[in-house]
């Protein structure tokens, strides 16, 4: 695997957090870039892709349907964004001669091991969300054998969207106290570090289809959000320890999920750096 020639990498989803830093990063490293939004490029009609793959592309799948909760009540749609879309992008890329990534996330694992995910691990999704991701990596491997999937966690940017530093850090301009659940255990990764390691990816040294690229590291909610909180300058003790049940979702999440390196980087993929030391990047960036 590997860029060909004149090689390229195509990004589907680019309008989102990964894709858009994918983009940025590819394109500051050289690289030719064709960028397509959900929008430009609707992954579920099958023949979409056969304009957009050529042979020797890197093609990386940013797009997936996120919506935890609402998943639950739109399956139909979860699974045709998360396993449908990303089998056609595989057979296409299979078609055409050209490599394909894919990103999965921790949500395919049950959250009762209590100690980090590798990469052998049994899956045992809880929802709908993590039931379709899975179907999406089995669909890509059995369309395209030597595709690479490659799971993360917990992803965010920090600026001014929707994910959850970004959330916390606007919460720790204010005065007021936060609840933040502390039963639930992850790899919080930024954005940032993900996309390295999409690109060391896409270089092509690595043989193994199944990778797990997350900060290093665990931490609670409530860990990460003090830890937001310390890093701006604001009090951590207003961020309050509380338990899933004191915010009911309508999808189960698993309690702990965080995701072990190991086996990634016997297989040649770098270690992303430790969690905290990526949220003070994340965050002197957005003061910056």
């Amino acid at each position: 695997m590997g860029f060909a020639e004149n090689g390229r990498i195509v990004i589907a989803g680019a309008g989102g957090m990964v894709g858009r830093e994918l983009a940025a990063q590819a394109r500051s490293r050289g690289h030719d870039v064709l960028a397509l939004t959900s929008s430009e490029w609707d992954i579920t009609d099958a023949p979409a892709a056969e304009r957009f793959i050529e042979p020797g592309d890197v093609v990386i799948n940013c797009a997936a349907y996120t919506k935890v909760d609402a998943a639950e009540s739109e399956e139909a749609r979860a699974h045709a964004v998360n396993a449908v879309g990303p089998a056609n992008i595989a057979q296409a890329c299979a078609r055409a001669g050209a490599e394909f990534i894919h990103i999965s996330t921790d949500y395919v694992f049950d959250g009762a091991k209590g100690r980090p995910y590798e990469i052998d691990d049994e899956t045992g999704p809880q929802g709908v969300y993590g039931r379709t991701k899975l179907a999406g990596e089995f669909a890509v491997l059995a369309a395209m054998p030597d595709a690479h999937i490659v799971r993360t966690a917990w992803v965010y940017e920090g600026g001014d969207g929707g994910d959850f530093v970004a959330i916390m850090r606007r919460l720790a301009g204010g005065d007021q106290t936060v609840d933040v659940v502390a039963d639930q255990i992850g790899s919080p990764t930024y954005a940032a570090d993900l996309v390295g390691a999409l690109l060391e990816v896409a270089d092509g040294n690595i043989r193994e289809p199944l990778l797990h690229a997350a900060n290093g590291g665990e931490a609670s909610r409530y860990e990460q959000a003090q830890a937001i909180f310390e890093a701006v300058g604001a009090d951590p003790a207003r961020v309050r320890p509380v338990g899933s049940d004191r915010h009911p979702r309508p999808a189960p999440r698993p309690p702990y999920s965080a995701l072990s390196s190991g086996l990634s980087a016997e297989a040649g993929l770098t270690p992303l750096r430790p969690w905290r030391d990526a949220l003070a990047a994340a965050l002197a960036k957005q003061a910056g």
